[in-house]
């Protein structure tokens, strides 16, 4: 089924005398409130991101997962590792707020493509802060274990097995780690896609039918 601003913006330009003409202010006002509506979904959608792994952090499970860090010796790297990510998380909600904020009360058309661009790029740069971070995390943990003296007591496991030496065990579980952290990193890549790739791709196509109308 033909999209409603497709339709429209196609009389506007074909001037179908069957159809009713619009102007330009009527088709803009259109992709400005669509616009409007999906920056306000990633500014919601990032708050919402923010907020939803503070929940977990209450749960008993999460708490050991801390103290492992701690017990890696990579307490120092956690404290700062956390300011980073609350400093420049804040940053991106409030850029996200700024732009909705920008496209809510704009009346022209070329600030409008321009909002958009800012938007997407935006939002981008936010994914690639994410995703690297979280890879980073995995990394320096695999460095943790292999400057620790005994990763398995500090990762809590009382087990040692007694058919390996040390260093295949640390070889292992760092291989293991830096896996994981690929994996996890996929993972939230294939994510971050479902939740803002979709509604890139719909101001993508706002700002695409903007410039086909010689803006």
């Amino acid at each position: 089924m033909m999209d409603e601003l497709e339709l429209l913006k196609r009389d506007w330009q074909k001037k179908d005398k069957q159809l009713p003409q619009l102007s330009f202010d009527e088709i803009y006002k259109m992709i400005w409130k669509k616009s409007s509506s999906i920056v306000k979904w990633i500014f919601l959608i990032s708050i919402i991101e923010f907020l939803v792994p503070h929940l977990l952090y209450l749960l008993p499970s999460m708490s050991k997962n801390l103290a492992v860090w701690k017990d890696l010796g990579l307490g120092n790297f956690l404290l700062i590792s956390n300011v980073l990510q609350y400093t420049v998380v804040l940053f991106f909600i409030f850029q996200f707020y700024r732009r909705y904020r920008e496209i809510s009360t704009l009346d022209n058309a070329k600030k409008l493509l321009s909002n958009i661009l800012k938007t997407r790029k935006t939002v981008k740069y936010y994914v690639i802060f994410c995703l690297s971070l979280i890879f980073l995390s995995f990394i320096v943990m695999a460095v943790g274990i292999y400057l620790n003296e005994d990763p398995m007591t500090a990762m809590g496991y009382s087990y040692q097995p007694e058919n390996i030496s040390r260093e295949q065990l640390k070889t292992t579980l760092i291989a293991t780690v830096v896996v994981l952290g690929v994996v996890v990193t996929l993972v939230m890549g294939c994510i971050y896609f479902l939740l803002y790739g979709i509604l890139l791709k719909k101001l993508k196509k706002n700002y695409k039918e903007l410039k086909e109308m010689d803006i």
